[in-house]
């Protein structure tokens, strides 16, 4: 599939499980430094005792936009719940994954899709999508030389978008700049980190100077939408290091912020 290119680098974004401990302490207060780094967007995780109002308010008093939630699937019992939150919070796509068991067997996986596209049922009358943000156990479990990320994609509704992460794509032993290429439209998200990408428990380090081909992994599919920027743990000052990364794909145009470099 031959996918126009962007006229502009997609816009950049930050994944708030990046400042969870720092969020905890105060929200209101990192969503402002956040602003202040150049982010357009961020993808929430937590809302730390906030209500979603206070929240939403507070996201437009400093032009931060929401590009996305990351909130468990709205299937089962709290499926109401979890909407009428993040109705109020004013998200629109909602993203979650399946947890490594659900990759233990075909049918495990099946049941988990159907699970997601039940989601995607319910989340649809509140006029919200769904997206899958993937780990590793997708790429690394493979049933009659398919690996389980394929069977769930077979499985999923369409109108699931995607949200690649980068990262634990090579963890799981691929190129990630080649699974993106190959999603086309349906991938609107990415995840970028950088770091030995050996396993959950890794330490993020500035891009460039761990083994992911950042610029590779941005460049791979134009039809990309967000530049998620996502460290989960690292030895560098967290603030400095999202900062750091913001001036790494800005500077490079590999995305677009507010806040030249």
């Amino acid at each position: 599939m031959v996918l126009p290119s962007h006229r502009t680098p997609a816009p950049i974004a930050l994944q708030m499980w990046s400042l969870h401990e720092q969020a905890e302490k105060d929200l209101l207060g990192v969503l402002g430094k956040v602003a202040e780094i150049g982010y357009v967007a961020i993808e929430s995780y937590e809302l730390y005792g906030n209500s979603p109002k206070v929240v939403r308010a507070r996201l437009n008093a400093l032009g931060l936009g929401l590009c996305s939630s990351h909130a468990p699937f709205p299937s089962g019992a709290d499926a109401t719940e979890i909407l009428d939150q993040q109705a109020e919070l004013g998200a629109r796509t909602l993203v979650w994954s399946l947890e490594p068991e659900e990759f233990d067997s075909v049918d495990a996986i099946r049941r988990g899709a159907e699970r997601i596209n039940q989601a995607v049922v319910n989340a649809a009358r509140y006029g919200m999508r769904i997206g899958y943000h993937n780990h590793f156990a997708e790429f690394r479990k493979v049933f009659h030389g398919r690996k389980a990320y394929d069977i769930l994609l077979r499985e999923l509704d369409p109108r699931v978008v995607l949200e690649l992460d980068t990262y634990w794509a090579k963890v799981g032993g691929v190129d990630p700049a080649e699974v993106a290429a190959s999603l086309g439209r349906r991938l609107e998200y990415i995840h970028i980190k950088d770091g030995p990408a050996k396993g959950m428990d890794d330490y993020m380090v500035p891009y460039g100077t761990g083994v992911i081909d950042v610029p590779g992994v941005v460049r791979a599919n134009p039809a990309v939408k967000w530049n998620i920027v996502e460290m989960d743990r690292s030895h560098h000052d967290m603030f400095w290091l999202l900062r750091d990364c913001y001036d790494y794909l800005v500077s490079r145009g590999l995305a677009t912020g507010r806040r030249e470099i």
